[in-house]
């Protein structure tokens, strides 16, 4: 068997690793100035109709495919990535050659005239290395331009590289809380560092960026028909059956998803989910927040929300490549996996999304939020649990394929970084 089938091979390489911008303008929804529902109970910038989004999208240089309303987050499927709205922050997520920075002044022209938002909260720019660095346009052409492009936005910003430089490494541009833009001055109600929500529940964003991926793994991407002469909702059709066939419908459980997909022609695949999640799915509680212990007699309150995840595949050899990105907190500690209805824990979610990719190189990251960047001297902290769980989920051997038994996942990176607000787990594993 050819290792790529060649009536499927794109002419030219295609650059996978996504550039993604996220924008808060507050701390939470019950921060915004002006939380009053529109007329169809829309907050924030989720009252921004989608022509405005999509007039913004033109300039980054792709379009909407699909679109998911949820109760919290609008999710809009793009011709490269995902968009994501909350009523205090969107996510820019693109891939390709698209102009992800070019739309940020527009982003926030938008904030400010349709929903009333004239200041950023906190900015994050992050993408891992580009595999064609040479084949990206504006700012993306190299990392300094693309800081220089932010900093002269952001009067506050810092820039960090995380990783081998001459390897697979993660590049990221964070602001301070409450930065004012261009000489405006910030509200004073949004001063809190950390973007932990009322109830404890940190901000939390977990990446897995894989790439070399199997024959095995790539090979359902490849399409036989030209979806794109059928019926209209015929890449969607056949995105929800290879969904469900390869195991993605069920990284968690279905009952908590709604997924949207979409399969391109002749390769290439996307879905964003919006999952459903509280006290009563989360796996043992108890270790999601290693730093907010309960007092004696207390309980946290329940808590519920709306969260999502985000697929990306680019399978074409010689730069295949797939991306998962979820901001669902997840516990570090083991859960059992026969429980179906229960979302996964950390360890379990690596396991499920690298079988069904099988990737040669991968690297992981979890940025999750935190009051002092202190955890407490007899606890564990957040990241170097995370690390514990990429290694035991990674360092299975019921990962590695038959024909590759004598091979195991080694980690070639580990750092945790401290930022203000915010801590980093980072590492990267290799196939050998």
């Amino acid at each position: 068997m050819a290792d790529t089938p060649p009536d499927h091979q794109a002419s030219a390489p295609f650059e996978g690793p996504e550039k993604l911008l996220e924008i808060w303008f507050a701390p939470s929804p019950t921060h915004l100035p002006d939380s009053s529902p529109s007329h169809d109970g829309r907050t924030g910038l989720r009252k921004v109709p989608r022509a405005v989004w999509e007039d913004m999208l033109d300039i980054v240089k792709c379009k909407v495919l699909s679109f998911v309303e949820g109760t919290e987050i609008d999710a809009y499927l793009l011709s490269e990535s995902s968009f994501f709205v909350s009523p205090h922050r969107l996510i820019l997520k693109t891939c390709g050659t698209t102009l992800n920075l070019f739309g940020l002044p527009r982003i926030l022209e938008i904030a400010a005239t349709e929903a009333s938002l004239p200041n950023v909260h906190r900015c994050f720019y992050s993408r891992k290395s580009f595999m064609f660095p040479e084949r990206q346009l504006g700012p993306h052409r190299d990392w300094k331009q693309e800081v220089e492009y932010l900093d002269n936005i952001f009067k506050n910003g810092a820039a960090y590289t995380i990783g081998k430089v001459n390897g697979d490494h993660w590049l990221l541009y964070m602001t301070t809380p409450d930065e004012p833009l261009n000489g405006i001055a910030a509200r004073a109600d949004c001063g809190s560092s950390s973007l932990e929500s009322e109830d404890g529940y940190s901000d939390y964003t977990i990446e897995i960026l894989m790439s070399d991926l199997s024959l095995q793994a790539r090979e359902p991407f490849f399409t036989t028909t030209a979806l794109d002469d059928g019926p209209s909702d015929a890449p969607s059709l056949h995105a929800q059956e290879l969904s469900q066939s390869l195991g993605i419908s069920h990284i968690f459980p279905p009952h908590l998803t709604t997924l949207d997909a979409y399969s391109f022609s002749p390769c290439g695949y996307s879905s964003n989910a919006l999952i459903k999640w509280g006290d009563d799915s989360l796996e043992d509680d108890s270790h999601h927040h290693p730093h907010h212990s309960i007092p004696n007699g207390a309980s946290r309150r329940s808590h519920s929300g709306e969260g999502y995840y985000t697929i990306h595949v680019t399978p074409e050899e010689g730069w295949s490549y797939a991306s998962f990105e979820c901001n669902i907190p997840l516990s570090t500690a083991p859960s059992s996996l026969q429980n179906k209805r229960k979302i996964p824990d950390l360890k379990s979610l690596v396991q499920r999304v690298v079988k069904i990719f099988q990737p040669g190189r991968l690297t992981l990251t979890l940025f999750i939020s935190c009051k002092d960047n202190e955890a407490d001297d007899l606890s564990e902290s957040a990241v170097e649990a995370a690390q514990k769980a990429f290694k035991l989920a990674l360092t299975d051997s019921s990962l590695v394929r038959e024909k590759e038994a004598s091979h195991r996942y080694k980690r070639t990176d580990k750092i945790n970084y401290e930022f203000g607000g915010y801590d980093l787990a980072f590492a990267s594993f290799e196939l050998k």
